[in-house]
């Protein structure tokens, strides 16, 4: 069986965490799996939002350095959703911080923007007028 090309991000968190849930709270995930270390602290473990695989891994020196190590992050994950407006409340309540609230912008996009309690930089969003982005007048 040919394997489907798809994109899995790995988001390193400090040692130590034995408390994960925040993903099932604000994106509705579901952890498939969970390795733990012998006190109980999370190794790595995996999840899908909807169809969408991401896996959580504690930081070593093999999987880079969670956000709170340098006090910033290189990558911004973006979640496209049916209802943006409704995920990052849910996000909010779980224990995320809104970045930037969530807006129609002029080039077809509503998003909000929410940091994880981990230092995760998450970007809600969803096309809204698909015209603009293949017609060519991009932001006009």
């Amino acid at each position: 069986m040919k394997t489907k090309t798809s994109f899995a991000p790995e988001l390193v968190i400090p040692n130590g965490v034995t408390d994960i849930s925040f993903y099932v709270k604000a994106f509705n995930a579901v952890e498939l799996w969970r390795l733990n270390n012998d006190d109980g602290s999370v190794h790595v473990a995996g999840f899908t939002i909807d169809d969408a695989l991401f896996h959580i891994h504690e930081q070593t020196s093999n999987s880079g350095f969670s956000p709170a190590t340098y006090n910033g992050t290189t990558v911004n994950v973006g979640l496209m959703v049916d209802d943006v407006h409704a995920v990052v409340a849910q996000a909010e309540a779980a224990g995320a911080r809104v970045t930037s609230p969530v807006t129609d912008y002029d080039y077809g996009y509503r998003q909000g923007s929410i940091v994880d309690p981990f230092g995760h930089h998450w970007t809600i969003e969803k096309i809204i007028n698909n015209n603009i982005l293949t017609s060519g007048n991009y932001g006009e």
